[in-house]
């Protein structure tokens, strides 16, 4: 992607069901979990950057002996730094004792994360100061040990202060106002409450303050404790917790925004954000890591017993088709087809942008997440032109000569490696125009293979704000004197923010919006903007559920191409000397592409919940105002 867009957050949970020793005799190593962990987060480290965090729970340890260890960083290389960390502590433990390097007994009692239940998180800060308060996983302690509660998710709520205001209501008084704070809290309330319930129970029936403790957490009801504290939750989330006992679990939203997998046999049980990630780590199959259902929960107790069980009844799924397009790796099979499809399904209006001429068209990628759409669109243009080689031959057989033949047979699809991601350039200068040309030389190109005559089409994952396309990679490609710039998009225009994790809050960044803003002072009709905004204004105190969309009216009287034009207009400095064309994917192409994953209310404002269109009417209202704050 072009624009600098965060990704969202990842999580990896993974219990151990057999005891240490089976994994130092099998694997080599007692420190086994703490190995796949780091592989499960490594793995993941594309979808957060900002901070990472590890925790990990010891079952059935004696009183006051450690069994929560927790360790966070908000280094630059916070993954790396954390298991250096780690490794560093449990290298000088060893080399200190090395006769206890075999004894997995003394190993677990005495050395920090050699347990058999982990929770790791890596995290892209939507918003909010990337202090090391801010990473996760949080941590809720007591000293029963049932009440100690552990969480981190990939998620953003909608309505975190009304979720706030309600454990003010029931008496607490939270730290923070965030929703990992927040949401945590109301797991820790009914959980309380769960535990109190239990424990009047056992001393009802007689049993002793300690004998009740294991009741307890075999009793403890995990789907109980999340339907109560989830109602009233409003936006996309894939939420893990470790209870201190042993207990764990991963949720999903009802409507399946935010992704979750999860495998199991009868060694372990990992849940992660992405597929691919538990494939190779574990060395499965594809079908063997199954997708966790939209409303549910994946239960783990501390007896090794693994259940799947409904919490929210599901809505429409509406998975994230970001995460096909550009955040999950795509290594993952079903993946790596549907971004080859995105580019596939674009090659008509490419064709037509070049005017059928392949033979002065080169194709290119912006890198890296394009690459694979790229490899679609090309083999598409293959396609195309053999059909027409063909129909060519077919009609001209009785007179075609053989020097003609091979003439037509030696035209292939040109393709070429234009841009190049520079080093990350540090923009020191803060004079604006000294900062901008610093910018324009993040990406390099390759010289020497475009002539005056070529047509160089540029395959981009997505466009968000542009930014980086106008100030940048256009300016290099032009350097290069091709007639005509195609800037190709494999996702359709963004037009709306997005408030379930993703970094797109304020209508104002987005270049579609900028464009239809153009579109409409153009054309006299900008009093438009005026009557969005009092709708906005006069459902400001309405229910969720009575909000309706009103923005959507800024686009009513565009068409797509209207929108495509006048973004590429608004991309082309005066400086650029080629003819620049912009296009976009389809929804309609989108969904074809991806069809597992519906979710497209960036593109079309059809929010999957109702806190979704409260969010946008308020982007709107910010932008008009000039309030320059986030809608959530």
């Amino acid at each position: 992607m072009s624009d600098a867009l965060k990704h969202e957050c990842g999580i990896a949970l993974l219990r151990l069901k057999k005891p240490l020793q089976f994994y130092k005799d099998k694997y080599g190593s007692a420190f086994y979990g703490i190995q796949k962990m780091y592989l499960l987060m490594q793995k993941q480290h594309n979808r957060g950057q900002d901070g990472a965090g590890l925790a990990s729970i010891k079952l059935d340890v004696l009183p006051g002996q450690r069994y929560i260890s927790r360790i966070r960083s908000n280094d630059p290389q916070p993954i790396q730094d954390i298991f250096t960390q780690i490794n560093q502590r449990l290298n000088d433990d060893l080399q200190s004792n090395p006769e206890i390097g075999q004894d997995v007994d003394w190993q677990k009692e005495n050395l920090p994360y050699i347990g058999e239940l982990f929770l790791g998180h890596v995290r892209y800060g939507t918003f909010g100061k990337n202090s090391i308060e801010s990473v996760h996983p949080f941590l809720r302690q007591n000293n029963w040990m049932h009440r100690n509660l552990i969480v981190a998710g990939n998620f953003n709520m909608t309505n975190a202060t009304q979720l706030f205001n309600s454990l003010v209501e029931l008496g607490q008084h939270p730290k923070e106002m965030t929703d990992t704070v927040t949401v945590m809290e109301k797991i820790g309330h009914f959980l309380d409450d769960e535990v109190t319930e239990l424990y009047q129970e056992c001393k009802s029936n007689g049993l002793s303050k300690r004998e009740a403790s294991s009741v307890i957490a075999s009793k403890l009801d995990i789907a109980k404790i999340l339907k109560r504290a989830s109602r009233g939750w409003d936006g996309g989330y894939a939420m893990a917790g470790l209870f201190g006992h042993g207990d764990a679990f991963v949720f999903r939203d009802p409507a399946g925004i935010r992704p979750a997998y999860f495998y199991e046999d009868d060694e372990i049980v990992v849940v992660a954000s992405e597929r691919p990630v538990i494939q190779t780590v574990f060395n499965v199959d594809f079908d063997s890591v199954c997708e966790l259902e939209p409303g549910h929960a994946i239960i783990i107790k501390k007896n090794g017993q693994v259940t799947q069980e409904q919490i929210i009844e599901p809505t429409e799924k509406k998975a994230c088709s970001f995460e096909r397009i550009y955040f999950s790796r795509g290594s993952d099979a079903e993946i790596y087809q549907e971004r080859k499809m995105l580019g596939q399904l674009l090659i008509q209006d490419v064709l037509k942008a070049v005017d059928y001429d392949t033979e002065n068209a080169v194709f290119s990628y912006i890198p890296n997440t394009a690459e694979t759409s790229f490899f679609g669109m090309v083999e598409a243009a293959n396609d195309y032109l053999n059909q027409h080689k063909n129909q060519y031959i077919l009609n001209n057989r009785k007179t075609l000569t053989k020097e003609k033949l091979e003439q037509i047979l030696s035209v292939k699809i040109r393709t070429e490696k234009i841009a190049i991601k520079d080093v990350k350039l540090r923009t020191f200068i803060t004079e604006d125009s000294s900062r901008d040309d610093l910018v324009a030389h993040v990406y390099d190109v390759t010289y020497g293979v475009i002539k005056p005559t070529d047509n160089l089409v540029i395959i981009d994952d997505s466009i968000v704000r542009g930014t980086t396309l106008k100030k940048s990679i256009l300016k290099m490609m032009d350097r290069l004197k091709p007639k005509r710039i195609v800037i190709v998009s494999s996702a359709p225009q963004i037009r709306y923010p997005d408030c379930y994790g993703i970094d797109m809050a304020k209508l104002e960044g987005l270049v579609a919006f900028q464009a239809a803003l153009a579109l409409l002072r153009e054309r006299n009709a900008y009093s438009v903007v005026d009557e969005i905004y009092q709708k906005c204004k006069k459902q400001e105190f309405l229910k969720d559920s009575e909000i309706k969309n009103e923005v959507k009216a800024i686009y009513d009287s565009f068409t797509d191409q209207e929108i495509s034009d006048k973004i590429a207009q608004m991309l082309v400095s005066s400086d650029i000397n080629a003819e620049v064309k912009v296009i976009f994917q389809t929804v309609e192409h989108l969904h074809k592409a991806c069809p597992k994953n519906a979710g497209d209310w960036y593109f079309t404002g059809d929010y999957p919940t109702p806190g979704g269109n409260r969010v946008v009417n308020k982007a709107f209202i910010n932008f008009y105002e000039g309030n320059d704050a986030r809608a959530y």
